[in-house]
């Protein structure tokens, strides 16, 4: 029957006030179907934004709770300013406005409350201040435990580590930087052929690359590939209890799980900046030959007098401190996940994030503190 189907049709009065007129079964069965709840809630949409009115609720052959609830909260848990509709219709509508929660106000927050979450915020920082400054002092007992006996450092673990951090990151760290070198070498030749300085593109792209670039690039790429893997097998470990598990054997964490990390990380980097700069003033070299026709002759004769060597030794430099960082952040944050697969995923975010940012931060410290070598 065309009754059963529920309809509801926008209607304007002839002094221009809007109206809505309802028909057809508002039952559960009816509105459970896909087809009438798509429609009828596309049109209700409509209608809350519309303002309407006037309510005409008599043609409903049946309402049920269900149907009365939904008009309920179309109205906004409000009576609307018109309505028309039959004794049995109002008893429904006026159990279920009796039976449902008022809809809950959003709280306004308060200056007070503002300070506190400011307050819990910096406790919060100072706190894992605090973790990785004990995680640092720890690391350094046991390079002095590993100098005095090194025949029982675990060399093992070093060395896959320096395999899954460093040899697996060669393809994508050579591919970014060679990347970052063309465009580099394109967007700089474009600005440098208007006042015809073409070969000081050798100049720029090799101070640029091989002092910032390029041990940036690598840790960047190296803090989200491998700072990640770090803190999320250390998570695993918390989650399985196998960090409880050593505790009870007496096995150090920081000597078997922080330790290694980061002397593989410390080893890694450097070459892997090497590696990253390579790439890009190859990218550089190939793009500056193609735009500008500055040969690859001229570039590689070109790039020792136009970069001292002071840059190369202080780009390895902050990879080494890039690499130690990373790996105290990732165990930081790993040994800080709790046994839930919720805290797992939120620290190794949290590691990603904030390794980043310190490698930014204390890229900009050698900046300023280093701005006299190499110029």
């Amino acid at each position: 029957m065309p009754d059963v189907v529920p309809t509801l049709t926008l209607q304007t009065a002839p002094d221009g006030a809007s109206g809505v007129l309802l028909a057809g079964s508002w039952s559960a069965a009816r509105l459970a179907e896909p087809a009438a709840w798509s429609r009828t809630g596309r049109v209700l949409a409509d209608v809350a934004n519309s303002g309407a009115l006037n309510w005409d609720l008599r043609p409903i052959t049946r309402l049920d709770h269900t149907g009365a609830q939904l008009l309920w909260n179309t109205w906004g848990h409000q009576w609307p300013a018109q309505l028309e509709l039959q004794p049995g219709q109002r008893a429904m509508l006026e159990r279920v406005a009796r039976f449902t929660a008022p809809a809950a106000k959003p709280a306004r927050r308060t200056l007070w409350q503002l300070f506190l979450r400011l307050g819990e915020q910096l406790w919060l920082l100072w706190d894992h201040l605090v973790g990785l400054l004990a995680l640092t002092g720890q690391l350094l007992l046991d390079v002095v435990v590993l100098l005095r006996a090194p025949r029982r450092g675990p060399w093992r673990d070093v060395s896959g580590h320096l395999f899954r951090i460093g040899a697996k990151a060669l393809p994508v760290t050579a591919l970014v930087g060679f990347t970052i070198g063309v465009v580099l070498a394109y967007l700089m030749s474009r600005q440098l052929r208007l006042f015809g300085a073409d070969i000081f593109i050798v100049n720029i792209l090799g101070l640029s690359i091989i002092r910032e670039l390029g041990p940036m690039l690598a840790a960047i790429l190296i803090a989200g590939r491998s700072g990640s893997a770090i803190t999320a097998q250390i998570g695993v470990m918390r989650v399985t209890e196998e960090l409880d598990a050593m505790r009870v054997m007496g096995i150090p964490k920081g000597y078997r799980l922080v330790l290694p990390r980061a002397i593989a990380l410390a080893i890694a980097m450097p070459l892997i900046s090497v590696w990253t700069t390579l790439a890009a003033l190859l990218g550089g070299m190939l793009a500056a030959d193609v735009v500008l026709g500055v040969t690859p002759a001229y570039f590689f004769a070109a790039l020792p007098r136009a970069v001292a060597i002071g840059n190369l030794w202080l780009g390895l430099g902050k990879s080494v401190v890039f690499g130690i960082l990373i790996a105290l952040i990732g165990c930081h944050y790993g040994l800080r996940v709790k046994p839930n697969t919720e805290s797992l995923g939120q620290g190794t975010t949290a590691s990603v994030v904030t390794a980043i940012t310190v490698v930014l931060l204390v890229d900009a410290v050698f900046a300023v503190v280093f701005k006299n070598v190499g110029l």
